[in-house]
């Protein structure tokens, strides 16, 4: 198996280098130009060069998954109107719902106080996970020990 490069590795290349196999691929032309620079410098991205991104109903407020972002899929985020991510296990960037018709519509994008996460607010047509199911939570609960405030 060869090695595949990081996202911080393909961020600033020609988007002709991104893979295109995958059927969720984002589009060969992003809207042009870099994250504006005070966003590129507060966000602290992980070894691979990617940010933690929750996406969250911007209405319901629902938390409808986690998904990962370079600077690239932030920047097509931001100026496109669909949330792309970094697909780590595929190595290349995705639109959600390209072929399943589950799109997500950037409402708002935020940075969390210490720039390692992403709040993204969409409005989500369909279902978010790739089971099927509304949310990536859905059904899949923890037993926990409950607290409450003093």
């Amino acid at each position: 198996m060869s090695e595949q490069p990081t996202p911080a590795q393909t961020a600033g290349s020609d988007e002709s280098q991104v893979p295109s196999s995958s059927a969720e691929s984002a589009p060969a032309t992003p809207a042009a130009g870099p994250l504006p620079a005070e966003v590129a410098a507060a966000l602290k991205r992980d070894a691979a060069g990617l940010v933690a991104a929750v996406v969250q109903q911007f209405d319901t407020n629902e938390v409808l998954m986690l998904g990962w972002m370079d600077d690239e899929a932030l920047h097509r985020t931001m100026t496109t109107g669909r949330v792309t991510f970094y697909s780590r296990s595929r190595q290349e960037y995705w639109r959600k719902g390209d072929t399943s018709g589950h799109v997500q519509w950037v409402k708002s994008v935020a940075m969390d106080c210490d720039g390692d996460a992403l709040l993204v607010r969409v409005d989500q047509v369909g279902a978010a996970c790739h089971t099927g199911t509304r949310t990536c939570f859905d059904g899949r609960g923890l037993t926990v020990v409950t607290g409450q405030a003093s």
